[in-house]
């Protein structure tokens, strides 16, 4: 706080009346005491470091599971890129090729498993990070910050007291340390739990079937061909193979909308993903930012010395 606003709190201090002063001094104490109690009891007893690295864990366990699911769609899809159905309807050749009905996609899965990685990456980050903020010597610092904070405010009027606003601001960096990677995870489960976790298990699960159809698909395109066969035997292939062109073109139909149903699902895992560990964690982490600064400026003004002596 500046100069000139000590001079002009110290002049509203003085138009109150001692009594009414040294009441909300102590209501103020008393709150900072209850809340210092409260952080120091989270920060030590582990409870919420064990609750948020569960849910980190989770969270990058989901992220993995997706990965391997995008990973394993792309090479079905790669092995797939070459493969063409030849076949002869009425003895008319026919080649279907499957990798004209896939080559959207995959180009599309090769920039959502790179968003993955990312992803990936930021969940194990905010893993480590949890870890280093939960180590035993983060904690011991909060406690002697939180102490000397407890003894400016608590003292009688003595030099102690010039001390509380250095104190506070102390103290607030070390809560910003301990506490504000389990809040933005804490946070971002809250919210993904609520809106985004069954968005992203159905798009999962659309991946999954369509990298099961293009497996069944290439399975059926590496029949063996078949030996010399007599005149009836070749009629009746004509015939079987006239069934199995419409068929197989039906089920290149079918590929080609479960492949666009996948696109658009690879769409939504991706503004999922990044909503979920980039942006959800960036605005909670602002809003713990800007909460402390709010209490900063708030208690700063209570416990600044009156510079205007």
């Amino acid at each position: 706080m500046t100069r000139a606003a000590g001079v002009r709190w110290g002049r509203i201090i003085r138009l109150m009346s001692p009594g009414t002063v040294k009441l909300r001094m102590l209501k103020k104490r008393i709150l900072w005491t209850a809340l210092i109690a409260l952080a120091l009891a989270g920060a030590l007893t582990g409870h919420i470091d064990r609750a948020s690295e569960a849910q980190a864990d989770n969270a990058l366990k989901n992220a993995l599971v997706t990965f391997a699911v995008a990973r394993t769609l792309n090479g079905v899809i790669s092995a797939a890129q070459g493969t063409e159905v030849a076949l002869e309807p009425g003895g008319v050749g026919v080649v279907l090729s499957v990798g004209e009905v896939l080559d959207p996609i995959n180009d599309l899965i090769e920039r959502f498993s790179a968003v993955m990685l990312v992803a990936a990456s930021s969940l194990g980050l905010q893993a480590l990070l949890l870890n280093i903020t939960g180590w035993w010597g983060v904690s011991a610092f909060l406690v002697v910050a939180a102490a000397a904070f407890l003894v400016t405010i608590w003292a009688p009027e003595s030099a102690a007291t010039d001390y509380a606003v250095p104190a506070l601001r102390v103290l607030l960096i070390m809560l910003f340390v301990r506490f504000a990677v389990p809040v933005l995870i804490v946070g971002t489960t809250l919210i993904s739990d609520a809106f985004l976790v069954s968005e992203q298990q159905a798009a999962t699960a659309v991946l999954e079937t369509t990298t099961a159809d293009i497996e069944k698909l290439n399975n059926e395109t590496q029949a063996a061909a078949p030996a010399d066969q007599t005149l009836m035997d070749r009629l009746g292939d004509m015939i079987d193979d006239s069934l199995e062109s419409l068929q197989v073109r039906e089920r290149l139909a079918i590929l080609k909308d479960s492949a666009a149903r996948a696109s658009e699902h690879i769409v939504s895992l991706i503004a999922i993903f990044v909503l979920q560990t980039i942006i959800l964690p960036l605005v909670f982490l602002w809003l713990f930012v800007q909460g402390l600064k709010g209490i900063a400026s708030r208690s700063i003004q209570v416990f600044a010395p009156d510079y205007s002596r």
